[in-house]
């Protein structure tokens, strides 16, 4: 049973004061409590229970996204100590993930209050850097985590292992390592496969290889992925969703790990993945 929702929004102030207020009246009237992220707060009128998006899920059953896929994975890994359910609606442009439509809010609000909705599970991936044995860095992501140089326009050179094997030495502008989720995304713009998201895998993307037979691989969920930079000849920098990351130094090794947290996604109604991919991608049209 939903008693208590968060709203959780994009910093656009015009669309937040459209459409959160409503929304909250909305809520409310059928008795379910109501808190707000600090970053729609500042976009209201003074009022309502305020959390930040750290806190926010533990005095939630339900999150309410509004915003662009961007928005979504933001919170996605600020509320991925707990699990809630979110429903992402799609204030943005193209939307693989945020599919829910503002038009379709409230009748998807009826059926999860009525406990008539479908969820998705979806992977995560943790990524950790280690220097001299210890740890210098780490970060959770829904999406996928980017090594690419950090200065320059060159090359880097590093080597892949999985689960301890030497898949080889690349040389690329970067690596893109991805979940299911996040093989739409990035990945899939540098030439990776689309993977339905029910799975667990991995899908290992490099940037422009110098080497043409580097081709995207798929490993299993439970592999551990290792990127070794000690042969670059500069600095790496991590990226983890386009949004967070971390610098990395020449000696560093970076370890990649199915992460312990899930993102629970309500789905829209009667639409399936496929759907969503033949609309966003434009299948079949000329």
């Amino acid at each position: 049973m939903i008693r208590a929702a968060g709203i959780l929004c994009k910093s656009n102030r015009d669309m937040v004061r459209a459409v959160v207020p409503p929304l909250i009246e909305w809520l409310r009237v059928r008795q379910v409590s109501v808190f707000i992220d600090q970053e729609t707060q500042v976009c209201l009128e003074p009022g309502g229970p305020v959390s930040s998006r750290d806190t926010i899920g533990e005095k939630i059953d339900l999150a309410i996204v509004l915003g662009g896929d961007g928005t979504l994975l933001s919170a996605a890994r600020a509320l991925r100590q707990n699990p809630v359910p979110i429903l992402a609606v799609n204030l943005g442009a193209l939307g693989f993930l945020t599919s829910i439509t503002l038009d379709e809010l409230y009748p998807v609000l009826e059926q999860v209050l009525e406990n008539k909705y479908r969820t998705s599970q979806r992977m995560m991936l943790d990524a950790e850097a280690h220097r001299n044995g210890e740890s210098a860095g780490r970060q959770c992501a829904l999406n996928d985590a980017v090594a690419s140089k950090s200065s320059i326009a060159r090359m880097l050179d590093f080597d892949v292992y999985v689960d301890h094997n030497h898949v080889g030495r690349y040389r690329a502008d970067g690596l893109i390592v991805c979940t299911p989720t996040g093989s739409t995304a990035y990945s899939l713009a540098a030439g990776g496969p689309i993977v339905d998201p029910e799975l667990d895998s991995f899908v290992i993307t490099p940037i422009c290889p110098h080497m043409l037979t580097n081709r995207p691989l798929v490993v299993p969920a439970t592999a551990t992925i290792d990127l070794d930079f000690g042969a670059a000849e500069e600095a790496a920098y991590v990226t983890l969703d386009g949004q967070v990351g971390f610098q990395l130094q020449a000696s560093d090794r970076l370890t990649i790990t199915r992460s312990a947290s899930r993102v629970i996604l309500v789905r829209p109604p009667n639409k399936t993945y496929f759907e969503v991919l033949r609309n966003k991608l434009r299948w079949g049209e000329r």
